[in-house]
């Protein structure tokens, strides 16, 4: 019983970052029309308005990426020597790629910090 309620807490807080990603959307689509701006008219004022919805964006999704790694940490913690090779493979599998995703994030806000030009194409995926 415990585990379905655990399961159920997890799909509320996934809701919730469906959410999240929504509003991602939205600023990227708001971002691109910024960036479109600066390339169509060399407005520097969208230029700036595009890199800093970039790295809010990007550290949005770096905090999401970060919980999902967290959650998937947990899930290696709370595995017991009774499981199947198989739930520990998938639960192992899942952690790696969390961890991978999170290390993109890293990379992309660092990018969208450090790009002045934004010569480089960056997307949350």
């Amino acid at each position: 019983m415990n585990d379905k309620l655990d399961r159920l807490n997890d799909i509320k807080v996934e809701n919730f970052i469906w959410i999240i990603y929504i509003g991602i959307i939205l600023l990227s689509w708001y971002a691109n029309s910024k960036e479109k701006n600066f390339i169509l008219y060399n407005d520097n004022k969208s230029k700036k308005e595009y890199q800093g919805l970039m790295i809010l964006i990007f550290s949005i999704l770096l905090i999401v990426y970060l919980y999902f790694t967290k959650d998937s940490y947990d899930d290696i913690k709370k595995l017991s020597k009774y499981d199947s090779k198989k739930k520990r493979d998938l639960t192992y599998a899942s952690f790696i790629g969390s961890l991978l995703i999170t290390i993109s994030g890293i990379i992309f806000l660092t990018i969208a910090i450090t790009d002045d030009n934004i010569d480089t194409e960056i997307a949350f995926n």
